[in-house]
């Protein structure tokens, strides 16, 4: 019992760290890169995570089912892309004038290419490690991940903005030595967000290589299996079936939301310092905090799942997702940092967890339901490459242009027409959702178990909670 305790904890500590290094830079770097002259160029660096997801998690998943023991090459993934976002810090830092956009996107590039694969490989290593011992993954992982969320959170809140001064701590909800003042302690607005994610990087990379050892898959000699049954491309064989075609289309349409408010949430919420009505507000002062309760409500609504999905079905689960978009989408545009306006923000922020837990979970079991045990694993890889990778990658460029042309930055501040560009990305949410309820058609059977509500509620709140974050 003790033993079991102890892998436990060991495997909370390795999924802290795993999402609190991304969420140290995932939703503030666009501040410190449009302040730096790369505004225009934000949508590129959230892209590029959909690009590198489209083949560096099967690259790595091959590794470390084959050669590389799973927690040794978690550990070589981290110390990679930890050096590599080191070196996007130094040059951040020594850097005192608009920053060359081929030198920071290659070096954010190569660390983003080596960071991605290992959100599902720190999932490898811990249902290893459970197995292992015993230990029964449905029950035992759930916790164990949600500590990956709170990772998450509290690195937010921390780039946020700790600092101290005079041998004193703090909390900055604005620059405690002024906002005239070459240091900002609030790391949500400079190039040192990237130094607390290489740190942190280091940290987990030391970690992973002292984590029990993991076994590589017994080779079966009675079959070789074919290149594209390794890379799980023999998933592709599923736009055969219309239903299935469709699922997957709608799975990249809806994909294309998920990075939107990750890239410019901060830099839109922030960009109200910029009218002298808001300069003082707290929430304006501090977006990076308030986005972080879109975590919150995605831990908060993983326990929802498994009731509204025996409740009302699988397809009627996905709508709530998409309307969960519009809304997300049109509280932003409607929204301001001052009451009652900023009660929009919050609600954005509240309906963030359904909108990403809902769709994903749903769509995965719709997904385990309708596919043969045979190729699920790849059936799922084809499920995330076209959300994660397909559709968020082009949602982000899309997203990027529209923003582009509606807004731009003056000084530190992206400014404009904010209101028409998020009205335009909930008014593409809403047709995505009419196309859905008129084209999709479920199967007039029992949605869900019993035993499955439980089990899927294990699957949510350990795969899908901050893997698009």
């Amino acid at each position: 019992m003790k033993q079991n305790s102890s892998i436990k904890f060991r495997l909370s500590v390795m999924n802290f760290l795993e999402f609190a290094i991304w969420g140290s830079y995932l939703t503030c770097i666009g501040n410190y890169l449009g302040a730096n002259g790369l505004g225009s160029q934000i949508s590129y660096f959230y892209a590029i995570q959909g690009v590198v997801s489209i083949f560096m998690p099967a690259i790595i998943g091959v590794l470390a089912d084959k050669l590389i023991q799973p927690q040794r090459l978690l550990g070589l993934c981290h110390l990679l892309a930890a050096l590599f976002m080191g070196g996007a810090w130094i040059y951040g830092f020594n850097e005192h004038g608009p920053l060359d956009f081929s030198v920071i996107f290659s070096l954010y590039t190569l660390s983003v290419a080596f960071f991605m694969p290992t959100i599902a490989l720190a999932n490898t290593v811990a249902f290893s490690i459970l197995k292992k011992n015993g230990l029964d993954t449905i029950k035992d992982f759930p916790p164990i991940r949600v500590l990956g969320t709170v990772g998450f959170i509290v690195a937010m809140w921390f780039v946020n903005g700790f600092y101290v001064y005079d041998g004193v701590w703090g909390y900055a909800l604005s620059n405690p030595l002024g906002e005239s003042s070459s240091f900002d302690p609030r790391f949500q607005y400079t190039v040192n967000q990237l130094a607390v994610c290489a740190i942190l990087g280091l940290l987990l990379a030391i970690y992973a290589f002292t984590l029990p050892a993991c076994q590589l898959a017994a080779k079966n000699t009675a079959k070789t299996s074919s290149l594209a049954e390794v890379l799980g491309l023999d998933a592709f064989k599923l736009f055969k079936r219309r239903k299935m075609a469709i699922f997957f289309i709608f799975s990249m349409l809806l994909g294309v939301s998920l990075q939107i408010t990750n890239g410019y949430a901060t830099p839109f919420i922030s960009s109200f310092r910029a009218e002298p009505e808001f300069i003082d507000s707290f929430a304006a002062n501090n977006a990076t905090l308030l986005t972080s309760l879109s975590q919150i409500s995605e831990a908060c609504c993983i326990l929802m799942i498994p009731f509204c999905l025996k409740r009302f079905g699988i397809k009627n689960v996905m709508l709530m997702a998409m309307v969960a978009w519009v809304l997300r989408f049109g509280f932003f545009g409607l929204g301001s940092p001052a009451m009652p306006g900023v009660i929009l923000f919050i609600l954005s922020m509240i309906v963030y967890g359904v909108a990403f837990d809902f769709f994903n979970v749903s769509g995965a079991l719709f997904v385990e339901r309708e596919t043969d045990a045979k190729i699920q694993a790849s059936a799922q890889g084809l499920f995330m490459l076209m959300t994660n990778g397909i559709g968020a990658t082009a949602g982000m460029l899309v997203a990027g242009a529209v923003v582009n042309n509606f807004c731009h930055y003056e000084g530190d501040f992206m400014v404009g027409d904010w209101k028409t560009t998020w009205l335009i990305f909930a008014g593409y949410a809403l047709v995505v959702t009419i196309l859905f309820l008129l084209i999709f058609r479920e199967n007039k059977k029992p949605s869900i178990s019993e035993s499955q509500a439980s089990e899927i509620e294990g699957e949510g709140a350990s795969g899908f909670i901050a893997d698009n974050n």
